[in-house]
């Protein structure tokens, strides 16, 4: 689909057009004088186990946790335990939903999310023995495992102020007006490589769909190296403030800042590259348009954001969710995409999300990005949190 700009705009929509890409580049390249110099104190080269090629990453890295008899067990006796306290879900902590055995297996796996390859996926939990509630407690409680503290993902609840802590990424817009579809998260449609809000996503298969779908992650140190090896230029313009949309009534209210942050290592925090920004902030997305009040992106803009996402598509890996699968992703470290699918009346894709950090990992952030995180995380509390049950359209826009 293409969003369609006022006269002097870029030719340039939510979904990726390869052929215009290519042409873009060929003709910056032919008529523009192009800095080849990287921004100061920008590495000429990545290296460590988060920068990874898809196509070769299996033959050195296993990125599944197989739940064995052993776990199931441990995880319905915690299913047990939680509901005898009789507490509410925003109580679901490692004490109140504990797993004596499985509990240093998850703080690997957060290990492996934060230090290691950015991201694992858990196997195997039996979605059909539980309800959905016990699922979602399930999918909390192993999740605050991996990493305790949860992210709003909404503001509200029925009308009234909350900390909606669980997503449902469903399909949902033949029951909606394509005016209240906030992105393609709800909708069927293929989803194209971005970073979400949180410092861990946790995605849940409650259900699989007819075909498709596939989950495909990318590592963003991977895609840097690609960038500086063949346009350097293009890490200089993603590296620059840009105008990111923040869809406010008014129509005029966009934030300034970069799309990618480089980090130098010090004596507490090893070198890291982070990239962070939803290509909707940036082009809009179907009635949802980006304001024409505001500044446009460049041609320099377009052509590296279609730059960052055909990299990323290129190097990616692909992974298929299976009923019960829990996949966990560095939201900093690894940009993520989906295949679209389709549903049939048997079958319809249904996963749930969370947003997810971990005190003992967590990233140092550069300071452009705290609105952004505090949006997600900042005075979230046990009696505001709500874990919907059933899928919504969300009330409104908490991470840009």
């Amino acid at each position: 689909m293409t969003v369609l700009y006022p006269n002097g705009y870029p030719d340039f929509g939510y979904m990726p057009d390869y052929d215009k890409y290519l042409a873009r580049g060929k003709r910056r390249q032919e008529t523009e004088k192009l800095d080849q110099h990287l921004p100061k104190g920008f590495p000429a080269r990545l290296s460590g186990d988060l920068v990874w090629e898809g196509n070769t990453l299996a033959s050195h890295y296993n990125w599944n946790y197989h739940l064995t008899a052993e776990d199931l067990e441990e995880i319905n006796n915690a299913l047990a335990h939680f509901k005898s306290l009789s507490k509410p879900m925003g109580e679901i902590s490692p004490d109140s939903f504990p797993l004596p055995n499985l509990h240093a297996a998850l703080r690997e796996i957060s290990n492996e999310v934060h230090n290691g390859h950015g991201f694992k996926v858990i196997r195997g939990l039996p979605v059909d023995n539980y309800d959905r509630e016990e699922n979602v407690i399930i999918y909390t409680g192993i999740s605050s495992h991996v990493a305790p503290i949860r992210g709003r993902q909404d503001s509200k609840w029925q009308g009234k102020p909350a900390d909606v802590l669980v997503a449902h990424v469903k399909d949902l817009s033949q029951s909606c007006h394509s005016k209240d579809i906030p992105g393609p998260v709800v909708t069927a449609d293929k989803q194209v490589f971005h970073t979400d809000a949180g410092d861990v996503i946790a995605l849940f298969c409650l259900n699989e769909g007819e075909s498709g779908g596939e989950s495909y992650l990318a590592s963003t140190c991977h895609v840097y190296n690609v960038l500086v090896a063949t346009r350097p230029d293009l890490i200089k313009t993603l590296s620059q403030p840009w105008p990111f949309d923040d869809f406010a009534p008014s129509g005029d209210v966009y934030k300034l800042r970069p799309l990618l942050y480089y980090q130098p290592a010090t004596e507490a925090d090893p070198e890291r590259l982070i990239i962070q920004y939803s290509r909707r902030n940036l082009t809009g997305y179907l009635d949802c348009k980006r304001s024409a009040s505001i500044p446009p992106l460049t041609e320099a803009q377009a052509e590296a954001l279609d730059a960052v996402h055909f990299t990323a598509e290129k190097h990616a890996i692909a992974l298929e969710f299976h009923k019960g699968d829990i996949q966990f992703a560095n939201n900093l470290s690894i940009l993520h995409a989906r295949g679209a699918f389709t549903d049939s009346r048997e079958k319809q894709r249904h996963l749930l999300r969370l947003w997810l950090r971990d005190p003992e990992y967590e990233w140092t952030k550069a300071k452009d990005l705290k609105e952004r995180f505090d949006r997600v995380y900042a005075g979230v509390t046990v009696e505001s949190s709500v874990f919907p049950l059933e899928a919504t359209i969300r009330s409104s826009n908490v991470a840009t």
